[in-house]
């Protein structure tokens, strides 16, 4: 008899804990379907000689978090900037599901270079040419649209200041921004 009791409430505590963790994993499923990932390309640099891709992956209803990755493909834009990795965190005020007006906060990580030109009498100018890498910290503001087929149309900017670099350097202050197109998914 103390086997079956046994056997009967071991058998309503499995039940108990697997129905328990089904309801849960119901749960979590519906909190998190309205989490959505995006991936945007930068038109506005596309056009001038560069390549932007942007990944966010939403947060709640009213942040996101997302990386972005700059590459010069111009060799007008390469003269001056290598690369940058910022990423951020974006702050929605819209009633849509992550979109509207925002305020992010970034970071970058970011090389270019600093061309300096010396005089000398005897053969003329001399050019001499030197990579830089800083991190900066940033703020930006922008606005997001989104169709209910995903479809995303994007316009922002921002304004940080290199952290690492001395006073004689031209790229104290950095910038971005853009007009990006994607899609939610």
């Amino acid at each position: 008899m103390k086997k079956l009791c046994l056997v009967v409430l071991l058998a309503l505590f499995t039940f108990n804990v697997s129905f328990s963790q089904e309801n849960n994993s119901s749960n979590s499923k519906s909190d998190t379907s309205t989490n959505f990932n995006e991936i945007k390309l930068n038109g506005l640099f596309l056009v001038l000689g560069a390549f932007e891709v942007t990944y966010e992956r939403t947060i709640n209803e009213e942040s996101g978090a997302g990386i972005t990755v700059f590459l010069p493909i111009d060799d007008d834009v390469s003269d001056d900037i290598n690369y940058y990795i910022s990423p951020y965190y974006r702050f929605y005020f819209g009633k849509k599901y992550a979109a509207g007006f925002y305020v992010e906060g970034f970071g970058m990580l970011n090389s270019t270079n600093e061309n300096r030109f010396f005089s000398d009498t005897i053969i003329g100018f001399t050019e001499s040419r030197e990579k830089n890498t800083d991190f900066a910290l940033g703020i930006g503001i922008g606005g997001k649209w989104v169709t209910k087929s995903g479809f995303i149309g994007e316009i922002g900017f921002g304004v940080g200041r290199n952290l690492f670099s001395s006073n004689d350097l031209d790229y104290e202050i950095i910038g971005k921004g853009g007009i990006t197109l994607g899609y939610r998914f």
